[in-house]
Parts: C-alpha cells; structure tokens; sequence
C-alpha cells in the first residue's frame, strides 16, 4: 500500500483533464493513454451527473458541485503542481478550483474554454437568442440535451457515433449558476489558452480574441487546427502539446 508519502516523492507531471458539457471522462481515452505512454501521471475524472455517473443527474447539481468533484479529487490523491486543463464549459470549472486551491495546482491549460469570470455564468456569455432559450429550459428545471458532435468538429462516421453514445444531459443548473470567485482571475497561476481553430466556433472564437487582448494576465496562447473537440479528433497532436507546455 503507497502512504502518502511515498506519493508525494513522484515527480513526473500531473495532468488533471476536465471534460467540458455532455462529456466524460472517456473523451480524454486517447490523449490520456499517449501522455501515460510518456510517463505522465494522468487523471480523466468525469463530473457528478455525467458520463458514467450520469445516473446521479440531479437538480442540485452546479458549477460549485464540479469545481468540488475536482477539488476533492486532487487532494484525495494528494497531487501537486498539477498541469489543469479545462475543455469549453470546464474552463468555468479550473478557474474554481484555482480559487480555492492555487497551491495544488502549476499551470491552468483552457482548451477551446470559456473565459468565465466572477459574477458570471455560462449562459451570460451567449448571444441574447441563445440565452432566451437556455433560460427557458432553466425555468422548467429541464437538462440541457447534447449538441449535434458534428458542431464539435466530429465528422468521421464511427467517430460521430461512438461519441453519440456517450453524450448525456449537461445538468441545468451548471450553466444557470454564476461563478464566485473570490481572488483575481487565475489566481496568480500560469495561463494557457488553446483555440481549436479548424472550425472555430463563434462563442470560442470570442474567447480567443478576449484571450489576446487581456495584456494583464499574460496569457500563452496557442492554435490547433481542429474543431471544438480536438482531444478526440486530433488526439496526437493535442496529446504532444500538452507535453510541450510542462517546464
């Protein structure tokens, strides 16, 4: 049996990868395997109501419940200088857990994420036609359905229905819910900001932009050009990047 100890003295990187909405951890299979092959320590955790553990769908369920499955999971298996990536909605997510546990954590990856930030929410963020509907479904208490993988960037027939099969309801209450932080954006961590470029998304592509602008916080910027679910259609090239971004 490994005691804490003998945890804490292995110092091969640490990549904790967040899936955005509808996902599981079974998006990051490929990107996980090739990192593991490099000797990384990798861990793919999926979100309460989601993925395999989408039979614990509820409407308690929130932005504060993710941040805490990710928070209790890094502290449970007692990682340090985490490399923290979130993928779209999960961008809401890492910014939480480097709220709360910045001392954990080394560097926040944002892949094609959302830059939410204190005092807003998912849906704050989306043109007024979208948020008028997305709200609706809120009132009625109504999880959000999968979007058509092809918006993903997913086009090759066996793909798209391998991930059809696993998508599930994203719980409401995750996009309904602000985010409350209570330190400055990032929290003095490094910041990364990945842009799947080939096709960007128009909700993503206002990320990006915002991203190159902010001089404040010194963003790493970099382009891989895929659509929004470059972990399943360029694993490879994803996978080497995350590699190329440990110091």
């Amino acid at each position: 049996m490994l005691s804490g100890y003998a945890q804490n003295q292995d110092r091969r990187p640490t990549y904790v990868l967040v899936h955005g909405a509808w996902h599981g951890g079974w998006c990051w299979q490929a990107v996980g395997q090739r990192l593991t092959d490099a000797h990384y320590k990798v861990y793919a955790p999926t979100l309460t109501g989601l993925g395999e553990r989408k039979h614990l769908i509820d409407p308690s369920i929130d932005i504060d419940t993710h941040i805490q499955d990710i928070v209790n999971l890094i502290e449970m298996e007692d990682l340090h200088d985490v490399y923290l990536v979130g993928h779209s909605y999960a961008g809401a997510v890492i910014a939480g857990v480097a709220d709360r546990i910045p001392s954990r954590l080394y560097k926040l990856i944002f892949l094609d994420a959302m830059i939410i930030e204190d005092g807003q929410s998912p849906i704050s963020l989306q043109p007024k036609a979208v948020q008028e509907v997305q709200l609706k479904n809120i009132q009625r208490k109504e999880n959000f359905a999968p979007f058509d993988v092809t918006l993903f960037g997913v086009t090759a027939p066996s793909m798209v229905a391998w991930v059809k099969d696993r998508l599930s309801p994203q719980p409401f209450g995750t996009f309904a819910q602000r985010l409350h932080l209570k330190n400055p954006y990032g929290n003095g961590l490094l910041l990364v900001y990945i842009a799947c470029t080939d096709p960007q998304l128009p909700i993503m592509k206002e990320m990006s932009e915002k991203v190159r602008a902010d001089h404040k916080l010194n963003w790493q910027y970099r382009e891989i050009a895929t659509g929004h679910d470059a972990m399943l259609t360029e694993p490879k090239k994803l996978a080497d990047m995350f590699m190329e971004l440990v110091d």
